[in-house]
């Protein structure tokens, strides 16, 4: 499980990177307008619809021998060379916006934007099977520890990556700026690749129970059409889909804005103002290996996941009044119990997916989920970069600009919390399982 928690925790260092660091460089010091920035960052998360492509290729055709591995590495190394030519791009972008938005700045944002979908589909290529093999390697009962030692080891990355940018960016001029951007986005990538082949090397010959659990299917039943068709078989997976959307994107708006609401209204530095991820990275780190090993095996995984709903939901309430006091240690104590309730929620939400995930077509489903987080991440982006320039304009307080934001996100979760109490995981199952017997009868006639 610690070995596993090694890929999530480079792609917590990673994420970091694009929407911590970069997001804010755009935003703060190459004065690139809310949208345009969020809107090109979210072009890795519009393609999202690849993950069920890529999760069905990774059921059907194993690489080498396994169904997972291959596509996870690929999909890494791969994703590290998009990454680092898209921040090339970010610089021409800047430079050409500084001297007033001509055809050649829209361009270069349209290719900012180009490389970031290219990013967003390596992240599709290996992220996608390497959820499904936490499925191949685990039971129902054991499946909320996996996700609570898993999921705290991406908060340690994105603790690490706070720390390692707070400390390379302290101090910055803006001749440096460029310098030390660059620095960054050379040894994160590489520390990353590095710990995804730790993370996935022999578990899946050793741990894996795939082929156990799919015995009665051969790799060419699994066409991409009975795979849809097994995936759309219950009208729980729309009612699941649609709370991943909501949940997701209440979660995620404050990403785009929460750097620079600490910078705009509490006068923080850019290596500050990164470092408020650790302290959201503390909090989920807590509430994630608590609920594995406290909360869920006492309240369930749906109880759970509502009531991180409800916490999520308090804490923007807290971090919008923090921004009237000017307080800073109240804003890093809101984030901190804002990322208490992030845990709670990310660990209840992401047991529950793994179950809601047939066995025969586990990449297919894991595919769908994280397209509806993708979709809702992308969405999320933008929305958040959309809602601060809207609050810009209608507010003169810096305050009321980003509250608007926060707000938006406090009621989304209490709207939640209604589309997940209408969740059954039972009529699930025997839908799915009806359905892979059709499919699997059908193949035979």
């Amino acid at each position: 499980m610690f070995r596993l928690g090694l890929f999530q925790m480079g792609l917590g260092m990673l994420s970091l990177l694009t929407l911590g660091v970069l997001n804010q460089v755009m935003i703060s010091e190459l004065k690139i307008a809310g949208t345009i920035a969020a809107a090109t960052l979210a072009m890795y998360q519009f393609v999202a619809p690849a993950r069920i492509w890529f999760g069905q290729m990774s059921d059907a055709k194993p690489i080498g021998g396994y169904h997972r591995t291959g596509y996870i590495w690929m999909g890494m190394a791969l994703q590290i060379i998009c990454l680092s030519l898209a921040v090339k791009v970010m610089w021409q972008l800047g430079a050409s916006v500084a001297e007033g938005w001509t055809g050649s700045s829209y361009a270069w944002a349209g290719l900012l934007g180009l490389m970031f979908a290219l990013y967003g589909l390596c992240i599709s290529a290996s992220s996608t099977p390497f959820a499904a093999l936490l499925v191949d390697v685990s039971d129902e009962d054991d499946r909320s520890k996996l996700v609570g030692i898993v999921w705290s080891m991406l908060m340690v990355g994105i603790v690490i990556g706070a720390v390692t940018g707070e400390k390379l960016l302290k101090g910055l001029t803006p001749e440096t700026l460029q310098g030390a951007i660059d620095r960054l986005c050379l040894v994160v990538p590489i520390a990353v690749f590095v710990l995804c082949l730790l993370a996935t090397f022999g578990v899946e010959k050793k741990y894996s129970r795939f082929a156990d659990r799919t015995q009665s299917v051969r790799d060419d039943q699994i066409t991409l059409r009975s795979a849809l068709q097994i995936l759309t078989a219950s009208r729980q997976t729309g009612l699941f889909f649609t709370f991943l959307l909501v949940m997701t994107i209440s979660l995620f708006m404050q990403q785009p804005v929460l750097e620079p609401y600490g910078r705009e209204v509490f006068g923080m530095t850019l290596g500050e103002s990164t470092g408020l991820n650790k302290f959201w990275g503390y909090g989920t780190l807590i509430g994630l290996g608590f609920t594995g090993f406290m909360l869920v095996p006492r309240l369930g995984k749906q109880r759970v996941a509502m009531l991180g709903c409800f916490i999520s939901s308090g804490c923007f309430i807290l971090i919008i009044l923090s921004g009237f006091t000017k307080n800073q240690a109240l804003l890093e104590l809101s984030v901190l119990l804002y990322g208490f309730g992030s845990g709670v929620l990310t660990n209840g939400a992401v047991s529950l997916m793994l179950d809601l995930t047939a066995a025969e077509t586990a990449g297919t489903f894991i595919g769908a989920w994280g397209l509806a987080q993708a979709i809702a991440q992308a969405t999320a982006t933008v929305t958040g970069g959309a809602l601060l320039d809207v609050g810009r304009r209608l507010f003169q307080a810096k305050t009321l600009q980003f509250g608007l934001v926060f707000a938006c996100e406090a009621v989304g979760m209490i709207v939640a919390v209604w589309l997940l109490s209408r969740v059954d995981v039972q009529e699930f199952r025997q839908r799915a399982k009806g359905a892979i017997v059709s499919v699997l009868e059908n193949e035979l006639n």
